[in-house]
């Protein structure tokens, strides 16, 4: 079967591009504009920006995909961004679901949206219930009712991500595991706080468990993929225990809101600090995605929390060493 990655150099992607690889039954072939984060995956790669539709169509004309797996987006949230700025989520998806519907040969299509179309309003009535707070989110609402508005002939699905982690993560052993190696982390209170987290692993299996499904038990569903969702506390604590070797500290909420708001008049002169009011409130703030129609559909996701750590650390060793203290 020929499966055809948008995105598939990105960290969801590239984890996604080795599974397929190291099941053996699948060509797989990744168009994205970044080279690999793994060597090895570059001959399954071809240079293209899905925003090229001429060449986007050139390119998937000549592989003839069965199934196309889209992944490819701009993903960061950051506030000075306009909506302008994540042509590739709208525009690029939008020339992927045009050249999809003129080439026969895709019977399958599984395209990546995220939570952040309904953030902090509760749990989702429905599919459609659309509620983003950032223009990344907004960008995603535009391109799920394209695919509703597209009139697809084949198999559509849209997975909407958790917070996902794990290897190849790109941002974070520059920003949370750098923050905790150095021990500069400091939890906020004793609260719970329920977050909706996935490892990357059980990402992966529920994008082939979606892949490998029959039509009629995921044509026009919508799957949020991670884990259930957990106290951050212990993915945090589970993370300090491995890199430094204890329990991470726990400190009074109103400490921790005051150093926030240091951090907020540090970046008025550009002063980079670990800790700002936008990232405390998402230290502080529960936002638990409905996970249980994946959980049912598909199955306990196979990596347990303790798992992932080990193998995200374990990596960690491997790629970023000076983060692992222990």
């Amino acid at each position: 079967m020929n499966v055809l990655v948008t995105g598939g150099s990105g960290f969801i992607g590239t984890n996604l591009v080795s599974k397929l690889l190291a099941l053996g039954k699948y060509t797989v072939l990744n168009i994205d504009t970044a080279k690999p984060l793994i060597k090895t995956h570059e001959p399954f790669w071809k240079e293209c920006s899905i925003l090229d539709e001429q060449k986007l169509e050139e390119v998937m004309k000549a592989f003839k995909p069965e199934v196309v797996i889209h992944m490819a987006a701009k993903t960061d949230t950051e506030p000075q961004h306009t909506l302008e700025d994540y042509q590739i989520n709208m525009q690029g998806s939008e020339n992927l679901l045009n050249v999809t519907k003129g080439l026969p040969s895709i019977k399958r299509i599984i395209i990546t949206s995220t939570q952040f179309v309904n953030q902090y309003h509760g749990v989702p009535k429905d599919d459609e219930d659309f509620a983003p707070h950032t223009k990344y989110g907004e960008s995603k609402v535009i391109m799920e009712k394209m695919v509703r508005a597209s009139d697809l002939k084949c198999t559509w699905t849209i997975i909407r991500p958790t917070n996902i982690w794990g290897p190849q993560h790109i941002r974070y052993p520059y920003e949370f595991w750098k923050v905790l190696s150095k021990g500069l982390y400091f939890h906020p209170g004793k609260q719970p706080v329920i977050r909706s987290y996935g490892y990357v692993g059980n990402v992966v299996s529920q994008i082939i468990s979606i892949l490998e499904s029959a039509p009629e038990k995921v044509n026009k569903h919508v799957f949020y993929v991670g884990d259930m969702p957990i106290d951050i506390y212990y993915w945090v604590n589970g993370f300090s225990l491995k890199q430094i070797g204890r329990k991470v500290r726990v400190m009074p909420r109103f400490f921790v809101k005051l150093l926030a708001l240091i951090g907020d008049f540090l970046s008025l002169f550009k002063i980079r600090f670990p800790l700002t009011s936008s990232r405390y409130n998402s230290m502080t703030s529960s936002n638990s995605a409905p996970m249980e129609k994946t959980i049912s559909a598909f199955g306990t996701p196979p990596y347990t929390l303790e798992a992932g750590i080990e193998e995200t650390v374990n990596w960690l060793k491997e790629e970023h060493p000076n983060l692992v203290k222990i």
